[in-house]
């Protein structure tokens, strides 16, 4: 039996992870409209992405459809997680673990050495995702989610620099699949 040349199985898509620009505006609010129940407005975004000496906002494409996105302020040795969100469609396909992984080294780049971000008491999937990266929750804020009346878990990463930050950091990319882990990973 002779094989048809030039059919091959389709290529799997593969997530790219970039600055964010105003052209992604529009994929990054239809993710956000459906994640949060009170939505940044794109002139937050804007604002966010003119800081570009102590802010980093990156986007997740595939197929040049923005997928994800997170956000991070950074300010002397310490960095904030502002945001991290994927597509509903498209949650538990470790998109979100890249863009964590993105952001966290934009922040050592940045100088950073603690890491910390807010999560809603009750989103335990993300809790999972952050202590995988060794976040730890260190406090509580109070009715910080108000539009839902839930509180924040507070959850701290220290150690960046270290060794053994950097060889979990190389465990987590070796665990991510094919197509989303970054490129020479």
């Amino acid at each position: 039996m002779r094989r048809s040349l030039g059919i091959s199985e389709p290529e799997a898509p593969r997530l790219e992870v970039t600055r964010m620009r105003r052209r992604h505006l529009r994929g990054v609010m239809a993710i956000e409209r459906q994640v949060y129940p009170r939505p940044w407005s794109p002139n937050l975004f804007l604002s966010e992405m003119s800081e570009s000496r102590n802010r980093v906002y990156l986007v997740a494409r595939m197929d040049r459809e923005v997928v994800g996105y997170g956000g991070m302020i950074c300010y002397g040795e310490e960095s904030h997680v502002t945001n991290i969100a994927v597509d509903p469609l498209r949650q538990r396909q470790k998109i979100a673990s890249r863009v964590l992984h993105d952001l966290i080294v934009e922040a050592v780049g940045m100088g950073a050495e603690a890491i910390s971000l807010e999560v809603r008491v009750t989103n335990w999937g993300a809790q999972r995702l952050y202590g995988r990266f060794g976040f730890h929750p260190v406090g509580v804020r109070k009715n910080y989610y108000q539009e839902i009346g839930e509180d924040a878990l507070i959850m701290w990463l220290d150690g960046v620099h270290e060794p053994a930050f950097r060889r979990r950091l190389a465990e987590l990319v070796d665990e991510l699949p094919e197509g989303i882990r970054p490129e020479g990973a």
